[in-house]
């Protein structure tokens, strides 16, 4: 797992801003989603065409936040990293002018539907009730490329705990913009994964200082398991 290192000083200016230490912990499950962000066997595997090690470690924390979610009548997202060359909103500005064109063979291929790599890491726990989105882009949020939001619309959803791979890539680009479009963000930070600590630490900053609540897994489950705990009267 990743060594978790938020500086004190990046601590103390979300909580400033926020008020308190936990904005989001009284949860609200009929209006939460967790967003389970491109768990895939392309990133998983060993060997893997984007491997990202600490990702297998994480696998229990996203199960565990998955069934209290779901026995609580929250509902889990899982999504998948996809490359769709006949898309109508092409994304050049990565495939043709970021990306080299061995690396852009590599991915495409691996994150093409259909291919073993597409698919969601077989230690996940999803069922029935869960749902799996196709997303072109690392946000999940960029009109045309996911039905993510529209999806959290109509199901009247406002809070979405996120977890997946990488941290500092599609979970924080995720993030981001589901705060910027009026979603309350928890971030779990042993529920994501980076290639490095470095990495995964620098986005744990980001989202401790301005765009989400910031929880362990163990603290998301304590504010589940409030949610689905009746108060009791006092007399």
């Amino acid at each position: 797992m990743h060594k978790i290192e938020i500086a004190p000083e990046i601590l103390a200016r979300g909580r400033t801003l926020r008020g308190r230490d936990h904005t989001f912990s009284d949860i609200d499950l009929s209006r939460t989603a967790h967003i389970v962000v491109d768990l895939q066997v392309g990133f998983m595997g060993i060997g893997a065409p984007v491997e990202v090690p600490v990702a297998r470690e994480i696998v229990p924390n996203v199960n565990s936040i998955s069934q209290a979610v779901r026995d609580g009548g929250g509902l889990n997202v899982f999504l998948r990293y996809t490359y769709d060359p006949t898309e109508p909103q092409s994304w050049t500005g990565w495939y043709r002018d970021t990306v080299a064109t061995s690396e852009l063979a590599k991915v495409s291929t691996a994150f093409a539907p259909g291919n073993p790599n597409f698919e969601l890491w077989s230690d996940l726990d999803v069922q029935d009730t869960d749902l799996i989105v196709n997303k072109t882009r690392f946000s999940a949020f960029i009109p045309g490329t996911c039905d993510l939001h529209g999806i959290l619309q109509a199901r009247g959803i406002d809070t979405l705990i996120i977890t997946g791979t990488l941290t500092n890539c599609c979970c924080e680009s995720t993030a981001r913009d589901g705060q910027q479009m009026n979603y309350k963000i928890i971030f779990v930070t042993d529920g994501n994964a980076a290639i490095t600590d470095a990495e995964h630490n620098a986005t744990l900053c980001n989202m401790a200082a301005i765009f989400a609540d910031v929880m362990s897994t163990e603290e998301v489950l304590a504010s589940i398991t409030a949610a689905r705990t009746p108060a009791r009267n006092v007399a």
